[in-house]
């Protein structure tokens, strides 16, 4: 009988159909006899992530995933990018995620991420504690130019406006309350003046100077948006009584997952990137389930090629992804495997879109159909129909023979 599940999410896997490819995606353009043997196996369909014609964020779209309602769940951005990076969150908190950038004198943006600077915690560390009128700032690094900045302390409030206009040769914005309360005001008032103060310390930073000397660009000025008022959460546990970790190269995807008390396990080649090491991550899940309940391993690379567009990219990486998957040959009996997406990322169109996702179940127990092949349109004649993200873990939970009797 099953009794555990690994759920393998590839970002932005879905696709439109690319003339240069034969007129398919470029899943169906890729070699994948290890995907098609699952979905020979499986019961398939096709999933719209958040609801039909919505195009959904990677957050919002894991989150609907795993059974969060955005409108009673979604906390922003901030708070999972924090909670990624392994900040502490408490009941209040306003969190925001931001880059490390570069201003001139009349605080114009010059480069928005520092000359792509790879390392920021020289100058987050200077500005980690700092309190302003009874708020105190937690400034964590995170990878490259981008760093957490988390507001701490009574009476504060999410609805403020980003500084980060998104681009340059512009003025960074001055942080405004979106909402007459006067707790948001205040939050808007203290960010100010933590900005200002942040600015002039980051000036005067030694490595600035250095910076400066070399004709680099400085990291002188953050740029925050994204904000997000933290408020405690039933965990994945609480929900499915499952114990739950994340494998995964991208901060926001193992932020998601601390966000919802899943243990992140360290996965050594797991970047995030085109050179990650997916069969790490396949290797590692199944270890894991000796020892977790319910798996969750990301992909992600398909989505940051496919929004390059990068066509032939994304199908090179489909079919790493494929050669990878001859670990779940592995997959023990009383194991349940979801594969599917998050989202589609039409190659094409290089941004996140509303066309629904390939998803299958593998495992003993499942109702097998007739589909042959992992792809956009072969799913559509699988047993499973048309679903939403919302139908997924109610699916896992059915196989795994743990949904409670609705009535007598």
């Amino acid at each position: 009988m099953i009794d555990k599940a690994i759920l393998l999410i590839i970002d932005g896997l879905g696709d439109r159909p690319i003339a240069a490819l034969g007129d398919r995606t470029p899943l169906e353009a890729a070699h994948t006899p290890n995907l098609d043997r699952l979905a020979t196996s499986a019961e398939c369909g096709m999933m719209h992530t958040v609801g039909r014609g919505v195009r959904p964020g990677s957050d919002v779209a894991h989150l609907a995933i795993f059974g969060y309602e955005r409108s009673l769940y979604y906390p922003g951005r901030g708070p999972i990018e924090a909670a990624g990076i392994g900040v502490p969150l408490e009941d209040g908190d306003v969190a925001m995620r931001g880059n490390l950038g570069t201003v001139d004198d009349k605080l114009e943006i010059v480069d928005r991420r520092a000359g792509r600077i790879r390392v920021v915690e020289p100058f987050t560390k200077m500005l980690d504690g700092m309190e302003i009128d009874g708020v105190t700032f937690l400034v964590k690094p995170g990878t490259a130019h981008r760093a957490v900045v988390v507001m701490r302390g009574p009476d504060l409030s999410a609805a403020i406006t980003d500084n980060d206009p998104h681009v340059e040769g512009v003025a960074a914005s001055t942080v405004t309350a979106t909402d007459d309360s006067p707790s948001a005001k205040r939050t808007a008032d203290a960010l100010n003046q933590f900005l200002a103060r942040a600015h002039e310390i980051l000036k005067g930073h030694p490595d600035n100077r250095a910076r400066r000397a070399e004709g680099l660009f400085e990291a002188n000025y953050i740029l925050l948006r994204g904000a997000g008022q933290y408020r405690r959460l039933p965990s994945f546990k609480e929900r499915y009584g499952l114990d739950g970790c994340c494998i995964a190269g991208g901060g926001l995807y193992k932020g998601v997952a601390a966000f919802l008390g899943m243990t992140v396990l360290d996965c050594p080649g797991a970047t995030g990137l085109p050179d990650t090491d997916i069969r790490a991550k396949f290797d590692l899940a199944l270890e894991s389930l000796s020892e977790y309940d319910f798996v969750f391993v990301h992909v992600k690379a398909t989505d940051s090629l496919a929004e390059d567009g990068n066509f032939a990219g994304k199908k090179d990486f489909t079919e790493r992804i494929d050669e990878a998957a001859a670990a779940f040959d592995a997959l023990p009996e009383s194991a349940l495997l979801v594969v599917t997406a998050d989202h589609s990322t039409p190659s094409e169109l290089c941004a996140h879109s509303a066309d629904p996702v390939p998803i299958l179940f593998h495992g003993q127990g499942v109702r097998v159909d007739g589909v042959t092949a992992f792809g956009e349109r072969a799913c559509t004649s699988g047993g499973l129909g048309f679903i939403t993200g919302a139908d997924v873990m109610p699916q896992v939970i059915n196989l795994l023979g743990r949904s409670p009797l609705l009535g007598g």
